[in-house]
């Protein structure tokens, strides 16, 4: 197939990653990734970049021609809700791409929006408070402490540290503050859930395969310290060390495994997500399942979790590929 490689401006790779370290791959790592993997299979891939100008978008549609767009945008135009616009923008002119629906990107990228639907559907989420920028803190008395305060909309931990976890009101109204401040958007904060964090990866659109549970490990964590991906975790490889941390294969019964394949598929429904997505879940000593986020269009990073897990329940990296494209070309559009 023809396919249009969509990602942002600063995040196309090279065509060699040769005398390259992990550190300086990183960034780019997914694009890279993809990119080959979709070439080897046969396919012509052209790589765009964009950041805030559709017409580059356009431009790139009547050149290339594309069969189908692998898009591999978080945002546009510096703002992360506004991937789903990209989307409706590739549906208003009826070009077939990859990953989540417009609908289903705006009611997971909204945590109190998304929390809402699913306690709706009595499926278990953390309790939360939303405040948004330029008004008091003031926090319901529904809403116990700890507490874990991050970006109501923003991905990839941003802002998320080990003292976003907080345990009195002085605390809370600092840390929504500096969240406001960082990034000039609204600061949600949810019940910190204290357990295993195990991540569930899910592929399809109406039919809809669970692949192996994810747990996420830090072996080294200091005692006392709450166990929660931070940006420096995300983003340091020296961190990730000097925790320990570790991603591998969750130690579930046979009946957490099907009791969490099912609660994963109710989410994805309700949610309306289509394409693929990664889960990120609590399990409680007690065994009860708390959904944390939704993640529609995870990193598809080969070794990373999403693709690990999805290897480890029996399906190969180039055969994950090819089943998104396919997810893409097979997705009925709202029209």
């Amino acid at each position: 197939m023809c396919i249009l490689a969509l990602m942002h401006e600063d995040l196309v790779p090279p065509d060699s990653i040769e005398g390259l370290t992990e550190e300086q791959i990183h960034p780019w790592k997914m694009e890279y990734d993809v990119k080959v993997s979709l070439e080897q299979m046969g396919h012509a891939v052209h790589p765009v970049g964009i950041y805030g100008d559709l017409s580059v978008l356009r431009g790139a549609i009547d050149r290339i021609g594309p069969d189908i767009v692998f898009n591999m945008m978080e945002e546009f135009d510096g703002q992360p809700l506004f991937d789903q616009h990209l989307v409706s923008y590739l549906e208003l002119n009826r070009v077939r791409y990859t990953g989540c629906n417009p609908r289903g990107l705006t009611l997971s990228h909204d945590k109190a929006l998304s929390k809402q639907i699913l306690a709706h559907h009595r499926i278990p989420v953390p309790a939360f408070g939303v405040f948004r920028p330029g008004r008091r803190v003031r926090r319901s008395a529904k809403l116990p402490f700890p507490l874990l305060v991050k970006s109501l909309v923003d991905e990839g931990s941003v802002g998320i540290s080990r003292a976003s976890v907080v345990g009195d009101d002085a605390a809370l109204a600092e840390r929504v503050e500096l969240i406001h401040r960082r990034t000039g958007r609204p600061a949600i904060a949810e019940q910190y859930i204290a357990g295993r964090e195990i991540y569930m990866s899910l592929v399809g659109n109406e039919r809809i395969q669970t692949f192996t549970p994810w747990e996420m490990f830090m072996h080294k964590l200091p005692e006392g310290v709450p166990n929660i991906a931070t940006s420096k975790l995300k983003w340091s490889y020296a961190h990730q060390e000097q925790i320990g941390l570790e991603t591998r294969p969750a130690e579930l019964t046979t009946e957490e495994q099907r009791r969490l394949a099912v609660l994963s598929k109710r989410i994805y429904r309700a949610l309306f997500l289509s394409g693929y997505a990664r889960l990120d879940f609590r399990m409680t000593p007690e065994g009860k399942f708390y959904l944390l986020e939704a993640n529609p269009n995870p990193c598809l990073a080969y070794g990373e979790d999403f693709a690990e897990a999805v290897e480890k329940g029996g399906m190969d990296y180039a055969t994950l590929l090819d089943t998104i494209l396919r997810n893409g070309l097979n997705y009925r559009m709202q029209l």
